[in-house]
């Protein structure tokens, strides 16, 4: 059984939204990723600590996080 999820990979200030497909196997640990979909997030981490966004956002959406003081 098979379903799609999003994952966020976070490096500094940047957080990329990659869509993966979890496996489920009767026979193994799971849910467990595709090793296409492992390569993919290891190459969203890679482009965004090196600061590539472009080669990023080829992988999937990219956000900035900016941090929201709190009022008192």
């Amino acid at each position: 059984m098979n379903r799609r999820t999003t994952k966020l990979i976070r490096e500094g200030e940047y957080v990329t939204e990659v869509e993966v497909e979890l496996s489920d196997s009767p026979e193994g640990w799971g849910p467990y990723l595709s090793l296409a979909d492992a390569k993919r997030l290891d190459e969203a981490r890679a482009a965004l600590r090196r600061g590539d966004l472009t080669a990023a956002a080829r992988i999937g959406r990219v956000f900035r996080l900016t941090p929201v003081k709190a009022s008192a």
